[in-house]
């Protein structure tokens, strides 16, 4: 094809994607002086990247196979808008070579490699082969196109266990599956088939020795259509739960001078055996002796924001340079490193119930102002709903800083400045992480997180005199708004009276602890708290960013409160608290929610039962799978017994706590 036509100069951009990668491609977009075009889905109609675009396109129904990833509405939707570009950013489309092709076929400039590029490095299999015909070293494993079950087992048994069974499609941790012995190969291959088809459309396997413990390196690659390929330094991405990223820095902290330049050079050839144009990445693997190809990921990366802070270059900008046919601004000596970055991704999940998705609308979004350093890349506002269609990360929190320590410090603190409310999400989780000594000191690798995971799941903490007086005055300036709408009166204005003084009793309850009893004092003279025997002093006031200046016992602190009801969220120096004030009128009462009942979690699709009714099972037993937020979750037995009836089938779409199978308990 006329490289013209595939590289030239437009003026409309249609982003081929959703939620955070989205947002942040419209603001490169927009800079640049480009009108922008969204696409959206049914579930994403009010969602923040169809605010932000100047025009956008509905494709179709909520899952992403009827809209994200139907190829042909994507197309028709840069056909009516006008757009001349199309950016896929990462995930759904990003990897799709037929995607790329058909873009080109339409005349739509790819932001992004060729097809044929795409085949021959975005394929796991197809780039290990490519790689070992260049000499670049590789993990041992079976790349080849046979799939049938057989084939499969037999390389299996050549390789050895444990071994890594992983689509060649894709990326992310989704149809991955670490395999230990040959017992656990069949289901887990049907496994991993099943989630890369429905995460990517394609469900070939490979195999690969499995590493124990190492750690992830990548190189950050891009090409211009002039010949020109540089490296952008590397990043470290050791930091993962069930192969999915949490934590990436840049530069890694593991390599020296040396070592940096060898795996950058090893990154530029791998990539140069394509003559590769676009932004990609070069992923590695080390043992802490050797470092292996796994493979290259031909689109920009979730954590693309490290190497930016890192350098100072816009990727995005760079990668719209590249669609434009301009030649790449800087040569390989003009690229510095300056300072150390580290991010963070911020999902709705919740790590107490091993990393559930958490689903809902957002009823508070509170962050940091993106300054001296910080940077916030957000999918979300305040009001915006989460659903079960999607991945679940909301946000990315970037800190960079002279120092790996000092981006660290930072880093913490954004997160503890962090308030999201109407799901849970996984900050406090990061916050004991980023924080750990471990990754400090830089003695991490792939299996710290499951290993230190009851260490950064610590208990929370029980609420103290702070928190207890900030729950009162979280109330009190509550009331005072609500009341702001009536008619100015001093009896409204709360410690003032002109004769006498009056109490107010407040209870609340932290988790299963006791109600705490507190009386409030106040009327003609300071108000004061009386908690168990002791009085405090006791006054606050408002500040401009929706919290207040609270004092107590002498010391005045800012807190951060959110009041839904009876449910108070509170931030204090402590930590964040969650308190039930307890309804001063009686009457509540709480539903005791079964542990023994098996019932949909969240909203999602059944895609496979694992057992039979009438079956004799073990506690913990697999019962069914169900496919939430694109990854799969096992739901099992919650104790011995018989499998009396399973009341969904393969393909049901559940909503959240319907239940799904009914198991009889069997007396010992």
């Amino acid at each position: 094809m006329d490289r013209s036509k595939m590289y030239r100069r437009f003026r409309t951009l249609l982003i081929a994607n959703r939620g955070e990668i989205a947002c942040r491609v419209i603001r490169t977009a927009r800079a640049m002086g480009l009108r922008t075009v969204a696409v959206y889905s049914e579930a994403d109609s009010g969602a923040m990247h169809v605010a932000m675009a100047d025009e956008a396109v509905l494709l179709g129904p909520a899952r992403a196979r009827d809209s994200y990833l139907k190829i042909e509405r994507v197309i028709e939707a840069a056909r009516k808008t006008g757009a001349e570009g199309v950016h896929p950013g990462y995930g759904f489309l990003s990897e799709n070579a037929e995607f790329a092709q058909a873009c080109a076929v339409a005349g739509l400039v790819f932001v992004g490699p060729t097809a044929a590029m795409m085949t021959a490095m975005g394929s796991k299999s197809g780039s290990k082969a490519l790689m070992e015909k260049a000499g670049v070293p590789l993990v041992p494993g079976y790349h080849g196109e046979a799939q049938d079950e057989a084939t499969l087992k037999k390389a299996a048994d050549r390789i050895g266990f444990p071994l890594l069974v992983k689509a060649s499609a894709g990326g992310g941790g989704r149809g991955m599956r670490v395999v230990r012995s040959a017992g656990e190969l069949a289901p887990a291959i049907v496994s991993a088939k099943r989630e890369a088809k429905a995460a990517f459309g394609d469900d070939r396997m490979l195999i690969e020795k499995y590493v124990d413990n190492p750690r992830h390196i990548e190189v950050q690659v891009i090409g211009d259509s002039h010949g020109s390929l540089l490296s952008l330094f590397e990043r470290e991405c050791t930091l993962q739960r069930r192969h999915q990223k949490v934590v990436e820095e840049a530069p890694s902290p593991t390599l020296d001078a040396k070592q940096r330049e060898a795996v950058c050079a090893a990154a530029r050839k791998a990539a140069a055996a394509v003559k590769y144009v676009g932004a990609g990445t070069i992923e590695f693997v080390s043992d802490g002796k050797d470092v292996f190809f796994i493979e290259m990921n031909t689109r920009l990366q979730v954590e693309h924001p490290v190497t930016e802070l890192i350098t100072g270059i816009d990727l995005v900008e760079w990668q719209l340079r590249v669609a434009f046919g301009e030649k790449l601004p800087l040569k390989q000596d003009e690229i510095r490193l300056n300072g150390h970055a580290i991010e963070a991704r911020v999902y709705a999940e919740n790590p107490a119930r091993n990393f559930m998705p958490s689903v809902g609308r957002i009823k508070t979004w509170r962050t940091p102002s993106a300054a001296d350093g910080l940077r916030i890349d957000e999918g979300y506002r305040e009001g915006d709903v989460v659903s079960p269609y999607y991945d679940a990360m909301l946000a990315k929190v970037i800190a960079w800083a002279p120092t790996r320590q000092a981006a660290i410090d930072k880093l913490n603190l954004a997160l503890e400045e962090t308030d999201v409310r109407g799901v849970v999400t996984n900050i406090p989780f990061l916050s004991a992480l980023v924080t750990h000594p471990n990754v400090r000191a830089n003695a991490i690798d792939t299996g710290l997180i499951e290993r230190e995971l009851k260490n950064l799941m610590p208990a929370p903490a029980a609420p103290g005199n702070l928190e207890l007086g900030a729950a009162i005055a979280a109330i009190l300036v509550d009331e005072q708004v609500a009341a702001r709408g009536e008619a100015h009166s001093p009896w409204r204005t709360f410690g003032w009276m002109p004769v006498g003084r009056r109490q107010r009793a407040f209870k609340f309850r932290h988790g299963h602890e006791a109600e705490q009893e507190i009386c409030l004092t106040y009327g003609n003279g300071p108000a004061a708290l009386s908690i168990g025997e002791r009085e405090f002093a006791f006054a606050f006031s408002p500040t401009e960013d929706g919290g207040f200046d609270l004092t107590i016992e002498g010391v005045t602190s800012h807190i951060v409160a959110v009041v839904e009801g009876h449910e108070l969220y509170l931030r204090t120096r402590n930590g964040r608290f969650d308190l039930h004030w307890v309804d001063p009128f009686g009457g509540e009462t709480e539903e005791q929610v079964g542990e023994d009942k098996i019932v949909a979690p969240l909203p999602g699709t059944v895609v496979a039962l694992l057992a039979e009714e009438g079956a004799r099972i073990e506690k913990g037993a697999p019962i069914l799978t169900l496919e939430v937020m694109k990854m799969e979750q096992t739901l099992r037995a919650p104790y011995a017994g018989v499998l009396k009836k399973i009341k969904c089938k393969v393909g049901d779409i559940v909503q959240e706590g319907v239940e799904l199978a009914e198991v009889e308990p069997v007396g010992e």
